[in-house]
């Protein structure tokens, strides 16, 4: 049975795919077979592009990513622009799909938990359907134990398991770095199981990743 996980995030360009991306090719070099979704994505698909680049993936672009919408908006409202339907029990069918062959799957969310998918249908309410655990990505520096709680809140009152947190952007150039995940941690009740330095490279993420043990931490 394959392990599978939901990143989502505490808002939008956070840095879900780079750090999904990093935690499947660390995966890759142990051996798994791992697969991605990005069930929807909006504004193009260079995620879907770049997971398939990096990680040498066999399944297509659509398979990746199933539902595309043109315009950089939230799913709710690029659905009501561009005429083209949601349906929640084709995005399980298609992560269904990708789990069967695999030993891991991660399945990305788009923006921030609350990202509206369709009316009083949010992120959060895709990943309790999809009845997986979470990693929560968030930011490194000032106002994230805001965002932070905010989403752990929202995925607790759905009983959605957290897998951890990882906090993204490190460059300590602000003090509120040094405390944000010990505060996170003790307010939550929730591990932050990774930190990452802001502008790393793919490379330098994926050193990071080995090194904090993130991947195992994300195990247990």
């Amino acid at each position: 049975m394959a392990k599978i996980y939901f990143v989502t995030a505490t808002d939008t360009e956070v840095g879900k795919t780079f750090i999904t991306a990093g935690l499947a090719f660390v995966a890759q070099e142990k051996g798994l077979s791992v697969g991605i979704s990005k069930p929807i994505s909006c504004g193009g698909i260079d995620d879907a592009e770049f997971y398939k680049s990096k990680l040498k993936l066999k399944d297509s672009i659509d398979s990746i990513n199933p539902i595309k919408f043109r315009q950089p908006l939230s799913p709710y409202a690029a659905m009501k622009t561009e005429k083209i339907k949601i349906d929640i029990r084709a995005i399980k069918g298609s992560v269904k799909k990708l789990i069967r062959p695999r030993d891991l799957v991660f399945v990305e969310g788009l923006g921030g938990a609350l990202a509206p998918v369709k009316k009083n249908y949010y992120v959060a309410d895709l990943a309790k359907a999809l009845n997986i655990p979470c990693i929560i990505v968030a930011r490194a520096g000032l106002g994230t134990i805001n965002h932070t709680l905010m989403t752990i809140d929202e995925l607790k009152k759905r009983k959605i398991k957290i897998a951890g947190v990882i906090m993204n952007g490190f460059d300590s150039k602000e003090p509120s770095q040094a405390s944000n995940a010990k505060v996170i941690e003790e307010l939550s009740g929730i591990k932050v199981i990774g930190k990452i330095k802001a502008k790393s490279s793919f490379n330098d993420l994926v050193e990071q990743i080995k090194k904090q043990r993130i991947y195992e931490k994300l195990k247990t």
